[in-house]
């Protein structure tokens, strides 16, 4: 929990704050140490704001290609992931709800779906002791606004480790070793390894890909927007260097 909380100080804004603070604090007794961290923590914040960093940072997390139809056809079961969610969302009138990135998630597993006939599985649990787990949420969703039926809901993960583990044993049972994978093309990159690692062929159904930025000035035009898709970008990075030194 400790290093959960560790990591975001060394994410956009707060890292950068953290820099422009500790220059001015520095400012008097070593000036040029002092000035260097305030244009540092500034210009680094102005740089992940622009469309074409938010772009390129999240494009190298992107190596898989949506799965052709012998890929699909190959498939037992679709697992879709949860991707957190909105507290207390009045427009469905379910309390919480999906948010956005795990609306994503849905919309193409239900699209999956729809295209192969495969049964699916939703996981995700209760990160801060929610009343609902995160795939009970999502199920509701799938049938209520897709018009598609979880089959499995996987309800106790907290970690995208977890979601591979606790959703393999249910699978396991039903005989399934071969899954699509649903989730941001950026995720699944570290989802993949963890499913695999629990015993299951992971086919990978990424969705969202980066989009790039418009061939006009406003792709240079700093905006709040993507310093969150650049920081979204970096928490990954982040999370693959954490993942990877947990595995060695």
């Amino acid at each position: 929990m400790l290093l959960h909380a560790f990591k975001y100080l060394l994410l956009p804004p707060l890292v950068n704050v953290l820099l422009t603070l500790a220059g001015l604090l520095l400012w008097k007794g070593h000036r040029v140490l002092g000035a260097s961290l305030v244009v540092l923590g500034l210009a680094s914040l102005l740089a992940l704001s622009l469309p074409w960093v938010s772009y390129c940072l999240r494009k190298g997390l992107e190596p898989y290609e949506p799965p052709s139809q012998t890929l699909l056809e190959q498939a037992g079961a679709i697992v879709i992931l949860g991707g957190g969610r909105d507290y207390g969302s009045p427009e469905f009138g379910w309390g919480d709800a999906p948010n956005n990135a795990t609306w994503r998630r849905l919309s193409y597993g239900a699209w999956l779906a729809r295209k192969t006939n495969l049964p699916i599985l939703v996981s995700g649990g209760r990160v801060n002791d929610e009343t609902l787990a995160e795939a009970t949420l999502m199920a509701r969703a799938l049938g209520q606004t897709f018009g598609r039926e979880a089959r499995w809901i996987e309800e106790r993960s907290r970690t995208t480790a977890e979601n591979a583990e606790f959703s393999a044993a249910i699978l396991e049972q039903e005989g399934i070793a071969r899954v699509l994978l649903v989730s941001q093309a950026w995720h699944l990159p570290r989802a993949v390894p963890e499913f695999e690692r629990a015993g299951l062929e992971v086919i990978p159904a990424p969705t969202e890909f980066a989009s790039r930025p418009p061939p006009k000035l406003i792709a240079w035009i700093p905006r709040a927007y993507h310093l969150r898709q650049s920081t979204q970008a970096l928490h990954e990075w982040l999370g693959r260097i954490f993942y990877r030194m947990n595995a060695d």
